[in-house]
This record gives C-alpha cells, structure tokens and sequence, in this order.
C-alpha cells in the first residue's frame, strides 16, 4: 500500500498510476490533515509525501506521525527542497528524499525499500509480541530462573542466587525452555534479548 500526499491533483493522478502500472495499491489525499483522518494501513506500507502542503506540511506530518507513534515510512518529494529540509526529513527517519522532476525508477526503487522496510517492522512487532505472550505464561519462579539462565549462570549459581535445590532448578529450566519454545540455550538468550528481559543483580564487588 502506498499513501500519496500532495495538494496538486496532477501530480497525485500521475503518482497513482505509476504505482498502479507495477500492482500497488494506492490512496491519494490532497492534504497531511486528509491522511491523518484516514484508515491506518493494515499491511506493509509507505508514504510519499510533498514537502510543502496547505495547513501541515509534509515535514509538520512527520512530527505529528512520531507524537502519535504511527511508524509508516516516508519519502519526501520536493520542487523547492534545500539541504536543511533534507537533512531534517532524515533525520526524523525519512527513507529517501527526491527532488522534483525525480526518475519514475528512482522513486519506485524508494518505494520498495520503504515497503521492506516496513514488513520487517511488522514481523519483529508480531515475534515480539508472540515471544511476550509466552513470557507471560511463566510463573513468577520461572521468569526469574530465565533471566539467570540467560545471565549465564549455572544451574548451580542459580540454586544459590534463588534459595532453590539444583534439580529443582533443572524442572523450572525446563519449563521455561518448553513454554518459550526454545530449542537451546542459545536460542533462549536471544529470545530474552529480543524482549530485553535481564536479571536485576547486583554488581560484583
């Protein structure tokens, strides 16, 4: 899904149908407000974005778009564009930012960066969330045996640390290793990388 934003209506039609010549689907507005209003997109996406705009400019539209935690990437298209714009536009996390009259191959090629960029995006929030899930299947006592685990303790440190018998520490292992889904150790520190679950100890003397 590509947004289009930009208040000349030549412009917007020209746009829509370079898109759609190679399967995209597109929506078009005429203003930054048009957009905000509008349905989030619910699958892998971008916006392409005039810089100068009646009400919020395209610039306005990416501080709004941070505030309010919508993650869609943008590109940037400008007749009027200078290196502080540009430079601005990037750092607020802009894929690309083109001056007009730009290459159809050089905005396409934008596009598909952004629309990758964003479906990554989607796949870590959706693991993320599927890893969370689990986690919170773990009682208290596991949870706090995972962030030993991945601390890199054994499971005699681990008895040690949490007051436990060893081999009682070896069944929450496993229930932690069987609820998470992990296949190793390895594979479990990752998992407790991805969701930043550390343990809380005190630093050595």
């Amino acid at each position: 899904m590509v947004f289009v934003i930009d208040d000349d209506s030549s412009m917007r039609r020209s746009l829509t149908n370079l898109f759609q010549s190679v399967g995209l689907d597109v929506v078009a507005f005429g203003s930054a407000q048009e957009m905000l209003q509008g349905r989030r997109p619910a699958a892998a996406s971008c916006l392409v974005v005039d810089v100068r705009l009646p009400g919020l400019s395209g610039l306005d539209l990416q501080s709004e778009m941070i505030k309010l935690n919508l993650q869609v990437p943008m590109i940037f298209i400008s007749g009027h564009g200078d290196i502080p714009m540009t430079v601005k536009a990037m750092k607020g996390g802009a894929v690309d930012f083109l001056s007009k009259p730009f290459r159809d191959q050089e905005l396409l090629d934008a596009v598909v960066a952004a629309t990758d960029r964003d479906r990554k995006r989607r796949e870590l929030e959706k693991t993320v969330a599927k890893l969370r899930s689990s986690f919170e299947t773990l009682t208290t006592r596991e949870q706090a045996v995972l962030k030993l685990v991945t601390a890199g303790l054994m499971n005699k440190q681990i008895a040690a640390e949490l007051g436990l018998a060893e081999i009682t520490v070896k069944i929450y292992r496993g229930h932690v290793m069987k609820k998470m889904g992990a296949r190793s150790l390895a594979d479990l520190i990752r998992m407790a990388e991805t969701l930043r679950v550390h343990a809380n100890r005190p630093a050595p003397a």
